[in-house]
This record gives C-alpha cells, sequence and structure tokens, in this order.
C-alpha cells in the first residue's frame, strides 16, 4: 500500500529540452568542457558553488561568454508547465490521501527562472508537504545518501513509497532501497495517468 509518493520536478511537472544548453553553447562555439567544469556542475547542483562562482568560472573559461549569455544558454533547457499537470497535483494535495514530497536536482539558476516565469509556482509548492531541491540539501540524485536523507526525514518505509522521475539511474538507485518506482517517459507519458499506469500499487 502506496502511502508517499516522491515526484522529480524536470520532465514529470516542468518540461525540458535537455540538448538545449549544450545545443546554445555551440552556437557561441563552445564545444568541449574539462572535467574541472563538469564537476562543477555537480557542485552547483549540490549548493557547492554560488550562482555567481558558478557563473565566473565558465566566462573565465570561455571570453566569448558574458554572464548574461550564459545564464540563457543555461536555462534554454527549461521550457514549459502544463496547468493540467498542476490540476492534478492540487487534487491529490486536496484529496489528502498520500503524502506528497517533492525531490528534484536543480540549482539556484533555473530556480530563479521558474519562479519568474512560472506564474504558479508557489501554487504548486504548496501542493507539497515536503519539498526538497538539491542545491539546498547539499545532495543529489542517484547517490544513495539523498534517498536516505529523504526517508529518514519523513519518516518513510521504502515499501509504502513511490518515487517517480524521468532519469533511469535516479529510479535504479531508489528500487535498490527497496522504493517502487515508475521511470517515466516523457516523449510518452504524462505523470497525471499515474494512477493508471501504476495501477498495482494502489
Amino acid at each position: 500500500m502506496i502511502k508517499t509518493i516522491i515526484f522529480d520536478f524536470g520532465d514529470v511537472f516542468l518540461d525540458l529540452d535537455k540538448a538545449a544548453t549544450k545545443r546554445e553553447l555551440e552556437r557561441l562555439n563552445i564545444s568541449e568542457f574539462s572535467e574541472e567544469m563538469l564537476t562543477n556542475n555537480l557542485q552547483y547542483e549540490k549548493g557547492l558553488l554560488s550562482s555567481e562562482e558558478f557563473i565566473s568560472a565558465y566566462c573565465e573559461s570561455f571570453p566569448q561568454l558574458s554572464a548574461q549569455k550564459f545564464t540563457d544558454s543555461w536555462n534554454a533547457i527549461l521550457l514549459k508547465f502544463p496547468e493540467h499537470r498542476l490540476r492534478f497535483l492540487q487534487q491529490l494535495s486536496k484529496e489528502g490521501k498520500y503524502k506528497l514530497i517533492l525531490l528534484s536536482n536543480t540549482n539556484d539558476i533555473h530556480i530563479d527562472w521558474v519562479k519568474e516565469n512560472i506564474g504558479f509556482f508557489e501554487d504548486f509548492k504548496n501542493c507539497f508537504d515536503a519539498f526538497y531541491l538539491s542545491q539546498e540539501i547539499n545532495l543529489r540524485k542517484p547517490d544513495k545518501s539523498i534517498f536516505e536523507y529523504v526517508l529518514k526525514q519523513e519518516n518513510l518505509r521504502p515499501e509504502e513509497t513511490l518515487f517517480i522521475d524521468d532519469t533511469p539511474e535516479n529510479t535504479a538507485a531508489a528500487a535498490e532501497m527497496n522504493i517502487h518506482t515508475w521511470n517515466i517517459d516523457p516523449a510518452t507519458e504524462d505523470v497525471v495517468h499515474l494512477f493508471q499506469v501504476k495501477k498495482e500499487l494502489f
């Protein structure tokens, strides 16, 4: 019996174009990234670098970049948040049958964009009983520690928990901890069909 549903954010509620940032940077003749820069990306998602430090590192490595050009390229991945998903979540929250948790790998630049461009972000956030962003808790998926953290913080039993994420590595890590999972395919599936797709759990 599922008592808690943990949702990812990007490509579960918010549509993404995951190739967009690379594509936009290539237009600025940036196509190769050092190991240090890739590490910075992960560190930034964990909140271990400030936005200013993160942007400065890119601009120092690539003189053709300005802070604004980089920020625009970085945010190109973010598309739209279809309102029917908000309505689905609001109904789920109103019914009160399940504890609802958000668990997202993200960063301050992306969240700032969402707050500025998605007019109902606060309504979305208020649907959840707990709201975990990687840069705020200094942990990221698929590291086992992030799942251990949420289970402990929320006093959850893995066998009573469903985790929904579009990234196979993330759902695989959760499954290893006996958490039920739905590795959603954003190209063909929609979170609003949760109870049809995973009806065996409910």
